[in-house]
């Protein structure tokens, strides 16, 4: 069985003392085991970055889009290798593996537009003979601290925004599915990133308690849970770093009795089975505005759960795959045994399907009846179950949705542009969608929620991140001529 170690300045690093293994979803079988990096072998990938970065701060924007331009063609030609790569560790069907590569994808190519991105400002003659223009410079070694649910995307968001800024990386990936981490590393330097600029940590608690209290690194990026992200912005604030930290979410799609209800049945399947459920992202709650709205969707949507083709993610036919550990599928499948104890009721229990083998395979649920105070609507399953909550207006719906402590994203499907527009005005959450069930940003903008989804004011990937991943430096300038100068202690005037 092979080792899996860490990546540090171009080259494989750790003894392996302690290890972790990882699974193949669909089979339930230990394919690798992972190292565990000590607070000591952190320390040396954090000092590897430390030492690249004086060369890679001064490599040419020019130099640095072109490293990130190759990346984005390798990425391309081995879509295949890699896809197979999160499948066979993550679980997720090949087709959902790829398309994670090309969301990824959007932001190397968002971080190749550098030269534009990292442009300051100039003001001439701001008093007489005196000039004033602004820089955007590296904040030094930043920490990827990455989720298992996206190898791949969320690693590119954070990694091609940072090191097109100037900084050198530490990446700690999720000790569940390490492989594709190790693989994007080689990418880029395939790509001609110099060695060190990018290094892949192992690990768990001991690695990102590491990272967190290195006085060497400067910024923090994390995506996880609420109560890890919540931990994580908190210790590293109070160590002096600059901190975004995402965390968990509710996502609510609300429908009203004007939409076209066939659509909305096809996108909540969609958005709420797809990946397992395991995204941060997914629709867990479908808010159906009126009884007849809901009666239907709960008709149609169940009629479409009971033809998904659930099997192994390298079959072609199948449409939802296991989910990442057997420990999280009998977490999930909880929250549907518990539910009608609570006073919900259960429409398709998908814990009663059988499947063969060992894999970590888990039907898909939907609970009717919900209602805020049922750990079914409070808890982020990050699984296949789907909640109704019946309301019967649409003041109803936005209250439900502006009072839930998460704030990720939501959506409202309409036929009427008022509802839509006053919809997109009214709600306190990150990311709206308007018929659009997953309203994940493309690359151009930035990515993330409010309230308990979101620690720290920085938004990921897109323009916050050049913003986040920068400081800026501002310079004044007066250079001699010929004009008689004299002290004076009074406080400088641009008049």
């Amino acid at each position: 069985m092979s080792l899996l170690r860490h990546h540090v300045a171009g080259a494989p690093a750790g003894d392996g003392a302690r290890t972790s293994p990882v699974y193949n979803p669909a089979t339930g079988a230990v394919q690798h085991e992972v190292a565990l990096a000590s607070a000591d072998e952190t320390a040396q990938a954090i000092a590897a970055a430390k030492a690249a970065l004086p060369g890679w701060r001064s490599t040419g924007l020019v130099r640095r889009a072109d490293v990130l331009f190759r990346l984005r063609h390798l990425l391309v030609e081995r879509q295949d290798e890699l896809a197979a790569i999160i499948t066979s560790e993550h679980g997720k069907v090949l087709a959902d593996a790829k398309g994670e590569i090309s969301r990824g994808i959007e932001n190397v190519e968002f971080a190749a537009g550098l030269v534009h991105l990292l442009k300051g400002e100039h003001s001439e003659q701001v008093a007489r003979g005196v000039d004033v223009h602004s820089v955007k410079q590296p904040v030094g070694v930043v920490a990827a601290i990455t989720p298992f649910n996206f190898p791949v995307m969320v690693p590119l968001w954070m990694t091609a925004s940072a090191i097109a800024c100037g900084n050198t990386v530490v990446l700690k990936p999720s000790e569940k599915d390490p492989s594709a981490s190790l693989f994007l590393a080689k990418l880029f330097e395939e790509a001609g990133l110099p060695a060190g600029v990018l290094n892949v940590v192992q690990g768990d608690k001991e690695a990102v308690d590491t990272l967190l209290d290195s006085p060497d690194v400067r910024a923090v990026s994390f995506v996880g849970s609420t109560p890890i992200a919540r931990s994580i912005y908190a210790r590293g604030t109070r160590n002096g770093k600059r901190v975004q930290a995402l965390g968990g979410a509710k996502n609510h799609m609300v429908v009203m009795p004007d939409a076209d209800l066939d659509g909305a049945a096809d996108a909540a399947v969609s958005a709420a089975y797809g990946s397992a459920g395991e995204r941060c992202m997914a629709v867990s709650v479908l808010v159906a505005v009126g009884g007849e709205t809901a009666d239907a969707l709960v008709a149609k949507v169940s009629e479409r759960m009971r033809k998904l083709t659930i099997g192994d993610g390298t079959d072609a036919a199948s449409e939802m795959g296991p989910l990442i550990t057997g420990e999280h599928r009998d977490k999930v499948a909880s929250y549907v045994t518990g539910a009608a104890a609570e006073g919900a009721t259960v429409v398709v229990d998908g814990t009663q399907q059988g499947f063969e083998g060992d894999g970590f395979f888990l039907g898909v649920s939907l609970v009717d009846d919900v209602r805020p105070g049922m750990k079914v609507y409070d808890d982020e399953i990050f699984g296949p179950v789907l909640s109704v909550v019946r309301v019967d207006t649409y003041d109803e719906a936005v209250a439900l949705i502006n009072d839930n402590p998460f704030a990720n994203g939501t959506a409202i499907f309409t036929r009427d542009g008022g509802t839509a527009r006053s919809f997109e005005y009214d709600i306190e959450v990150g990311m709206v969608g308007v018929n659009v069930p997953i309203p994940v940003p493309i690359g151009a903008y930035s990515f993330g929620g409010w309230r308990n989804s979101l620690f720290g004011d920085a938004h990921i990937y897109g323009p916050e991140s050049i913003h986040f991943y920068t400081r800026s430096k501002v310079v004044t300038t007066r250079w001699p001529d010929h004009t008689p100068t004299q002290v004076d202690l009074g406080f400088p005037s641009n008049h």
